[in-house]
């Protein structure tokens, strides 16, 4: 599956639920496959940019997979960025610096989540997106 299609799904899913609120709720079932435990967060792996601690762990997996794990100190954000964690997880990091989320806006959460959550999420957005593009093979030079 596209990491496109991926996002479709999940939009999908989440706009079966018809309240916001629930569906802002819905997003603490993510944290489970992309938990990083307590023992893991290391200061270096904090997003910058983020009012809650937020940390980002980021790997190369099987065959040149993106595998993210995440974690915050509040609950809401941990569901918030478990969701981002669970988009671009196991996905080639080219599709990971090439598409940008719609998650947000299509499942109106850009008009329940405060400004600041809103760029705190850009930030994560963006340190994934950054160790995506460093991940990708440099293309050989033409002589």
């Amino acid at each position: 599956m596209t990491l496109a299609e991926k996002q479709a799904a999940l939009i999908e899913d989440l706009t079966l639920i018809e309240n916001a609120q629930e569906r802002l709720a819905a997003l603490a079932s993510y944290t489970g496959g992309v938990h990083l435990p307590e023992p893991e967060r290391a200061d270096d792996q904090l997003v910058p940019g983020c009012v809650s601690r937020v940390w980002l762990h980021t790997a190369l997996g099987a065959e040149g997979r993106a595998r993210l794990r995440c974690a915050a100190d509040s609950p809401m954000v941990a569901g918030l960025v478990a969701l981002l964690c669970h988009l671009y997880d196991d996905t080639p990091p080219a599709e990971i610096a090439a598409v940008e989320t719609d998650l947000w806006r299509a499942c109106g959460f850009e008009k329940m989540l405060s400004p600041t959550r809103l760029n705190g999420l850009a930030s994560m957005r963006a340190q994934i997106r950054d160790w995506a593009a460093r991940q990708i093979p440099l293309a050989p030079s033409a002589h």
